[in-house]
């Protein structure tokens, strides 16, 4: 009786550690994973219970994918693709207002090297 009780217990630590690790930070309640991960590891049974009562969030289970399924890689690619275009916009128009300065300065001292040109050429 004691091993089933202990087998038990492993196989509940196990699919505690694997759940908290293959979960991702926003499915995780009231502490950080790393938290979870050692209070399993410390306190076993009570560590695991605490985990699937209390920081398992069961609403926000995702479907699971199979490895060499291709949802998984369109799934990957949406999260890639959520970008904040607001912060990128403004980077690209300050770039644009930067290029544009720099070619208005070429043109200004390539003006200001063509007068001193024909100063100089017509002095002489």
């Amino acid at each position: 009786m004691p091993y089933v009780i202990g087998a038990l217990t492993l196989l509940l630590v196990i699919a505690a550690l694997i759940d908290i690790i293959t979960r991702s930070d926003d499915q995780v309640r009231h502490l950080p994973k790393l938290v979870w991960v050692l209070l399993v590891v410390i306190l076993p049974l009570i560590g695991s219970i605490v985990w699937f009562v209390v920081g398992h969030d069961w609403s926000a289970r995702q479907e699971a994918v199979p490895f060499g399924d291709p949802r998984r890689h369109e799934a990957a690619a949406q999260r890639v693709r959520h970008v904040d275009t607001t912060v990128r916009d403004a980077e690209i128009e300050a770039e644009l207002r930067l290029a544009e300065k720099e070619a208005r300065i070429r043109r200004l001292e390539a003006e200001v090297e063509a007068r001193r040109q024909q100063r100089g050429g017509s002095a002489d």
